[in-house]
């Protein structure tokens, strides 16, 4: 007689089969037209800088997985997300031994100590980013003009000094939207933020195209849309009260939504789904927290970009809005406070 083995498992019972590894080679997918562009408009430099802290994050990991022991992680593509994040949030003449150090913290410090993938509280990407602009903070707020003539021949000078070496930058443009709207009031327009026609770091200057893999991942159900769209409607009402109550002083919520970093933010940091909360409400809080956090830094605040710090402390308290705000279990009365 062939004998049959019951499961028994907890919910869900139906699944897709897709794979951890299979979420992370698709959000790979979604970036890849963003670094496309990237190199488009910043030729071989953005491209180095990338490819240095995607390489440096995958060896990380697969080294630091072979000295503790476990088997190597790299094929789950969370490193190589890591790394094309941070490259993404990098200058596109970030000099690459920086870029290398950057990428070795981020897996380092920002996940491997937590216990690798699923177990980090911060975006590692992030947190790699932090330790780079508090050791690094010139080199890391140090532009490049955006589509130079010779940017598919030329390589920057300041991409090669010898390590520790304070670097030569040849080629230096003005102020970043955010920069110049921040300390002399000048803003930008919104279709040269939308389609990249700018300066700024390597993955900020395509608005549209972020939006496009953000749907890309919304349409496979890979990404959970309640976080982007918290993190952008909050910036922009809370940007448009300012705006309608003093224009002079106040950015317009477009130049708010596609300046800076908030488009990459919120589609792929944000969305990280081992650091953002698991609750239907609790995205939603932690949503616009990172919304209106992002807002107050850029206008209060004394640096003119803040989505990288808004993000981190969401990050922190992420765990604290699941416990906070814990849905009815199905079956069960709601619980009456005590008066």
């Amino acid at each position: 007689m062939q004998s049959r083995t019951l499961n028994i498992s907890t919910s869900p019972h139906i699944t897709k089969g897709v794979s951890t590894a299979d979420i992370m080679r698709n959000v790979v997918y979604a970036m890849l037209p963003v670094v496309a562009f990237s190199f488009y408009a910043f030729g071989l430099n953005a491209l180095l800088v990338i490819a240095t802290t995607t390489v440096s994050c995958v060896v990380t990991e697969h080294v630091l997985c072979k000295w503790s022991g476990k088997e190597s992680t790299v094929s789950d593509w969370s490193a190589v997300i890591t790394g094309i994040l941070l490259g993404l949030t990098l200058p596109p003449i970030f000099p690459l031994w920086m870029a290398m150090i950057g990428g070795i913290i981020a897996i380092a410090l920002g996940k491997f100590i937590f216990g690798g993938l699923g177990y980090n509280v911060f975006n590692p990407a992030l947190v790699g980013r932090a330790v780079l602009q508090a050791a690094f903070p010139v080199a890391i707020t140090t532009w490049t003009p955006s589509f130079s003539a010779d940017r598919f021949t030329h390589v920057s000078d300041a991409l090669m000094p010898w390590i520790f070496v304070e670097p030569f930058y040849d080629a230096v443009s003005g102020a970043t939207p955010l920069s110049a709207f921040k300390f002399d009031g000048i803003t930008t327009d919104a279709k040269e933020l939308a389609f990249g026609l700018i300066s700024g770091s390597a993955g900020e200057t395509c608005g549209a195209l972020i939006i496009l893999g953000g749907i890309y991942l919304i349409a496979r159900n890979m990404m959970n849309w309640r976080i982007p769209v918290a993190v952008l409607g909050s910036a922009f009402i809370l940007s448009g009260i300012l705006y309608l109550i003093d224009s002079t002083a106040y950015p317009s919520p477009t130049f708010t939504l596609f300046a800076g970093g908030l488009m990459l933010g919120a589609v792929f940091m944000a969305t990280d789904m081992v650091a953002s909360p698991l609750t239907p409400a609790g995205v939603w809080v932690y949503g616009i927290i990172i919304g209106v956090l992002v807002v107050v830094i850029r206008i209060w605040g004394g640096l003119p970009e803040g989505v990288m710090y808004a993000i981190l402390l969401a990050n922190a308290i992420s765990p604290h809005i699941d416990t906070m705000i814990r849905p009815r279990v199905y079956g069960t009365l709601k619980t009456k406070r005590k008066s």
